[in-house]
C-alpha cells in the first residue's frame, strides 16, 4: 500500500493576503505618480503649487490695468503743463508786483519836456521789473537804452504783436540785447536812476521802439486781460 504525501502549497488564505498586499502597493504608486504628474502639469503651465491658474491671470489682468491707468495720468499731467505754459506765454502781467500807481499816461508838468509817456509803478529800489509778455530785448543799458538821460538805466522789449514794452529808472539791467525772455521773467531792478523824483518803475508801451512813440500803457494791458 502506498503511503499518502502531505502537500506543501500555501493555504489559500495565505494567497489573498500576498495580492491585496501587492495591490495596495501598485496602487499607491500609481496615486503617487499622479500626484507628481499634475504637479509637473502645473509648474510646466506658470502656476505656483497650490494657486489656481484663473487667480494668476486675474493678477496679471489688474496689475495691466493699473500700469495702464498710471501712464494715462502721466500723459494727462504732461499735456496740462504744456497747456500751462501756453498759456503763460500767451498771456501778459503787471511789469511789478505790489505797487501803487503814481503819475499816469499823458500827465503835464514841470517834471516833463513834454506830457508824461508812460505810467509809474511806486516801489521800493530793488524790487523785481518783469517781462510783460513774452519778446526780444532790443535795447537795454544806460542813458535810458539810447532814448536819453532822463531815462536813466533802461530796457526795451520786442513783442510778436508787433508792440515794444519799455522800462526805465532802473538800479540793475538783467538782460542784454538779442536775448529772448519769457511772460513774468524777471529782467531787473526797479530804482530811481535818470530824471526822477523818487523810487519807481516807469512802464511804457510803444508803437516802435524809440521815444515819441508811446500809447497809453494802463489801457492797453487792459485790452489784453491785465487790470492795472
Amino acid at each position: 500500500m502506498l503511503k499518502r504525501t502531505k502537500s506543501h502549497r500555501p493555504a489559500p488564505s495565505m494567497f489573498r493576503t500576498r495580492a491585496a498586499v501587492i495591490a495596495v502597493g501598485i496602487g499607491a504608486s500609481a496615486a503617487l505618480g499622479a500626484g507628481v504628474s499634475v504637479a509637473a502639469g502645473d509648474a510646466k503651465g506658470g502656476a505656483l503649487p497650490g494657486v489656481a491658474v484663473n487667480s494668476v491671470q486675474k493678477q496679471a489682468t489688474a496689475q495691466a490695468k493699473a500700469a495702464e491707468k498710471a501712464k494715462q495720468a502721466q500723459a494727462k499731467k504732461a499735456a496740462d503743463a504744456k497747456k500751462a505754459a501756453a498759456a503763460k506765454a500767451a498771456a501778459w502781467v503787471d511789469p511789478v508786483n505790489n505797487y501803487t500807481l503814481s503819475a499816469s499816461f499823458g500827465l503835464g508838468g514841470n517834471m516833463w519836456s513834454q506830457k508824461h509817456s508812460g505810467q509809474d509803478f511806486a516801489v521800493p529800489v530793488g524790487t523785481a521789473v518783469e517781462s510783460v509778455h513774452g519778446g526780444t530785448v532790443v535795447k537795454a543799458g544806460p542813458n535810458g537804452a539810447g532814448d536819453g538821460p532822463a531815462y536813466g538805466n533802461a530796457i526795451v522789449i520786442k513783442h510778436s504783436n508787433g508792440t515794444y514794452s519799455q522800462y526805465a529808472h532802473l538800479s540793475q539791467v538783467d538782460v542784454r540785447v538779442g536775448q529772448t525772455v519769457g511772460t513774468g521773467q524777471r529782467i531787473a531792478l526797479s530804482g530811481n536812476t535818470g530824471n526822477s523824483s523818487g523810487p519807481h518803475l516807469h512802464f511804457e508801451i510803444r508803437t516802435t521802439p524809440n521815444y515819441g512813440s508811446a500809447v497809453d500803457p494802463v489801457r492797453f494791458l487792459g485790452s489784453v486781460g491785465v487790470k492795472v
